[in-house]
Order: structure tokens, then C-alpha cells, then sequence
């Protein structure tokens, strides 16, 4: 039995979060309830990415310098999908954040999964 491969139209939309390490919601790591959601939704995929150093709206630097192991680390977490499925998606987001930035681009998609842009 083989999975259906997932068709993204070359117009897309990137979703881009950025939220802190130790930012939580209902008890989980936020980062984490948002791509459980978005996989839960069917979105294309999604990639949490952990920045060494950062500052947000606080101005208040967060860094992986030695003298502060893990001191709430700026995350990214992209998720590219059509318009109209990162559309659906935003109450959602909106209902699990409580701050943070969230950006939107429009993005060409050349290649995802084994074909490139859906091809057969």
C-alpha cells in the first residue's frame, strides 16, 4: 500500500513563525503543538529551525553563549503549502500563539518530494 504523493502548486505561500524555545501551549512546546496541528490539518510539511542568537519586540538578546545554556532560543518554523491551505490554517495558529511574528511570502515551489513540481 503506497502513500500519495502531495502535489504543491509552483505559487505558493511561505508561512514563517518565529517564536521563542520556551514559549508553550497547553503545557507543550508551542513549536511543537503548531507542526502537530499543521500535520494534523494536512499541510505540505513543516521545519522547525533552532537560532543561536536572536532578539525580538523586548529587544532582550537570547544567545547559546556559554554562560547561558538554552536561555529561551529563537525558533523558525516555515510550512510552505498553497494560499489557500496556509489561509485555513492561520486561526488555528492564531489560537495556540499569544506573541511572537508570523510573516507570509510568496514563493515559487521547483521541486517537492521525489518529482519535480508534481510531474509524473
Amino acid at each position: 500500500m503506497g502513500v500519495t504523493a502531495m502535489k504543491l502548486p509552483r505559487d505558493a505561500v511561505l508561512l514563517r513563525i518565529f517564536v521563542g524555545e520556551d514559549d508553550k501551549f497547553e503545557r507543550k512546546p508551542l513549536y511543537e503543538a503548531i507542526v502537530l496541528k499543521a500535520r494534523e490539518m494536512k499541510l505540505a510539511g513543516a521545519t522547525v529551525l533552532r537560532g543561536p542568537l536572536g532578539f525580538g519586540h523586548s529587544s532582550h538578546l537570547h544567545t547559546t553563549k556559554i554562560l547561558r545554556l538554552s536561555a529561551d532560543l529563537p525558533l523558525v518554523i516555515e510550512i510552505v503549502d498553497s494560499p489557500e491551505r496556509i489561509d485555513a490554517f492561520l486561526p488555528a495558529l492564531d489560537a495556540m500563539m499569544s506573541s511572537g511574528l508570523v510573516t507570509l511570502e510568496k514563493v515559487q515551489v521547483l521541486q517537492y518530494g521525489a518529482t519535480r513540481n508534481g510531474a509524473e
